[in-house]
């Protein structure tokens, strides 16, 4: 997580959801889930190809596995 500090940051990321208690009552997951929000779809994508990502990647990989998903925000109507 320190290492992922400063890219996130330079990006504007904004931590929501990290580790806690869940359900996962249809599909598959991880033991551990994280959502990251950004400013934007395009931040997302620039945060992940950025260099500083990129090497955290390489701290990562030899020691944990990753699922990940950069997906576009949704604004439009909420049940209500």
């Amino acid at each position: 997580m320190e290492a992922n500090a400063e890219p996130l940051r330079k990006f504007g990321a904004r931590i929501l959801v990290r580790g806690g208690q869940f359900e996962n009552p249809e599909g598959t997951s991880r033991m551990r889930n994280g959502i990251i929000e950004f400013p934007s779809y395009q931040a997302a994508l620039d945060c992940w190809k950025s260099p500083e990502y990129q090497q955290t990647i390489k701290l990562r990989q030899p020691v944990s596995t990753l699922d990940l998903v950069i997906i576009e925000g949704y604004d439009g109507p909420q049940p209500g």
